[in-house]
């Protein structure tokens, strides 16, 4: 192969025509075609006086040689070598011309060019690939361009299509990218560790329910986001739960989402109704930015009455799936976002009986760009009529069948709750038993009779029955002296507690004192308290409600 006979034709360049001497002679690859056109007739410069380009001196190998680049020319099927320039011999070592290149050019092997190379001399078309790593180090942006060099061994024969290779080195641009990255990786594992330290690191499990809860952060980004989800037990087999999204990404969301969940669980813990928790929750999220949106909804579960009671400050409707397969949404009762003010939130309720599950989940498991999050809410409400199995498969079913992956460009949040349906012996550690005081003398002796009763037919052992029925007693005495009618004694135990609960029409919650040596009352929640392993009360529609607990030994 002639080097100096070959041209390389760049796609987009015009092919200059070589003018021959009279003696037939070809002209050498120095530029001698432009100078003899350019000289005058009488061998001089050209006929203006100007002298000849210094361009005009300088050969193609002379170029491509003096390049920092890579260079290397292949031609033919079988892309033999027909040049490497010497930046090209530095790195890989010189190459032995006219060898195929599978057997010269391992390297291009390694960077994967071969199928490049064939599709370059098939298609005509330049393609270039970026950063390429090769194992002696260092990485390079190679293009590969078609060209067309004469065949033969003496490079007089039929020209053949063939590539030329130019490899920049980017190894320190790479090298930087890569660090880039890494710094992007551990951002965002922060991050991601960031929020989830925020969210629940195990979530509660309530005797008469079964929950789950998943978490997918949004996107590749360092950001944060500020969806979060709750479960709170509230006592007496009651239990809240929370949904919320802070809108926006990055630390300040993050923030207002953990202070938000913070002083949810602060306000839990007073019992209060759904809708008076989203009131208070509404003027603290004004207080915390005025400018940031949340949206939340807050439910509380009651097994006694197979029930939600929820309210809602702009969230998303809960979702409610029957034994049947039917499926359910809790749209009333729904209010402005939080921070907003001057709205009054009001509770809803909606059923939840045995064999049902309710999911809350946040709009990034419906909202979809282009699309109605209604769209969103309907295909969620489609996958949840066939979603059967644990909460946590219910989770995981619902998450593909929305299509949420690693790269989803939002935060999902979604908290699955089921009621699960009894039977034989585990539906035998979960029973109710309930008695109406009409008030009276014989109130006290009446329920201590029912309660006697009740507890030997669970078969509890002899010391829990006796602090039980101390319990109602003291319960009972209290709201018969300080209640007022209707007094209502309940009694529920479950695989891990008894519940004691007495319910009258008096709105005044007792609370613990110290009562003083000559005192002849006040004893009786604080005897409540020191026997039994919780206590508390709540107001009610018709009055209030105060329950103790007791721990169940293992084996009951």
């Amino acid at each position: 192969m002639n080097f100096t006979r070959w041209s390389a034709r760049f796609p987009g360049t015009q092919r200059r025509a070589a003018a021959r001497t009279d003696r037939g002679s070809v002209p050498a690859a120095r530029g001698e075609y432009g100078r003899r056109s350019e000289q005058a007739p009488d061998g001089s410069d050209a006929p203006d006086g100007t002298p000849p380009h210094p361009l005009t001196d300088l050969s193609v190998r002379e170029v491509l040689g003096r390049l920092p680049a890579l260079v290397a020319l292949v031609y033919g099927p079988e892309h033999r070598v027909a040049y490497v320039n010497d930046a090209y011999a530095a790195v890989f070592g010189p190459r032995e011309t006219g060898a195929p290149a599978a057997v010269a050019l391992p390297e291009l092997d390694e960077l994967g060019l071969f199928p490049l190379l064939d599709q370059v001399l098939r298609s005509g078309t330049p393609r270039t690939v970026k950063s390429r790593k090769v194992s002696k180090g260092g990485s390079y942006t190679i293009t590969c361009t078609p060209i067309e060099v004469p065949g033969g061994a003496d490079g007089h024969g039929a020209r053949e299509g063939g590539v030329l290779v130019f490899a920049a080195d980017v190894t320190d641009h790479a090298e930087a990218a890569e660090r880039l990255r890494a710094s992007e990786r551990r951002l965002r594992e922060t991050a991601v560790t960031l929020q989830r330290s925020l969210l629940p690191q195990e979530l509660e499990q309530p005797d008469d329910l079964r929950i789950a809860a998943t978490y997918q952060p949004g996107g590749t980004d360092a950001a944060v986001g500020g969806d979060w989800y709750d479960v709170i037990t509230l006592g007496a087999g009651r239990t809240a739960l929370v949904i919320g999204d802070v809108m926006g990404r990055g630390v300040r969301a993050a923030a207002v989402m953990g202070q938000l969940r913070t002083a949810v669980r602060a306000y839990a813990r007073l019992d209060l109704p759904p809708h008076e928790v989203l009131q208070l929750l509404d003027g603290l999220a004004a207080e915390i930015d005025a400018n940031q949106i949340a949206t939340c909804a807050y439910a509380v579960h009651d097994p006694n009455e197979g029930r939600l009671v929820y309210a809602s400050a702009g969230h998303l409707p809960i979702l409610v799936r029957d034994e049947d397969g039917t499926v359910r949404r809790a749209e009333d009762h729904t209010g402005p976002p939080l921070g907003t003010g001057g709205w009054m939130h009001t509770s809803g309720t909606i059923a939840l009986p045995p064999g049902s599950t309710a999911v809350l989940y946040t709009d990034g498991l419906v909202e979809r760009r282009r699309e109605d999050i209604d769209e969103g809410v309907a295909a969620l409400e489609r996958a949840l009529s066939g979603a059967t199995g644990t909460p946590q498969v219910v989770c995981d079913r619902l998450i593909r069948a929305l299509g949420v992956t690693a790269d989803h460009d939002d935060d999902v949040a979604v908290l699955v709750l089921q009621h699960p349906t009894r039977t034989g012996s585990d539906a035998e550690l979960f029973h109710n038993a309930a008695l109406d005081l009409l008030g009276g003398v014989e109130a006290a002796p009446r329920a201590r009779a029912f309660a006697t009763g009740v507890l030997a037919s669970w078969r509890f052992p002899v010391e829990l029955c006796d602090l039980g029925v101390l319990a109602v007693s003291e319960l009972v005495a209290n709201s018969l002296q300080h209640g007022t009618p209707p007094m209502r004694l309940r009694l529920r135990r479950t695989d891990r507690r008894l519940i004691i609960e007495v319910t009258d029409g008096d709105d005044h919650l007792p609370r613990r004192r110290r009562a003083e040596p000559a005192d002849e009352a006040g004893r009786g929640i604080s005897i409540v308290a020191t026997i039994a392993s919780s206590w508390g009360s709540r107001r009610t529609q018709g009055g209030k409600a105060v329950w103790c607990e007791f721990a169940l030994p293992p084996l009951l």
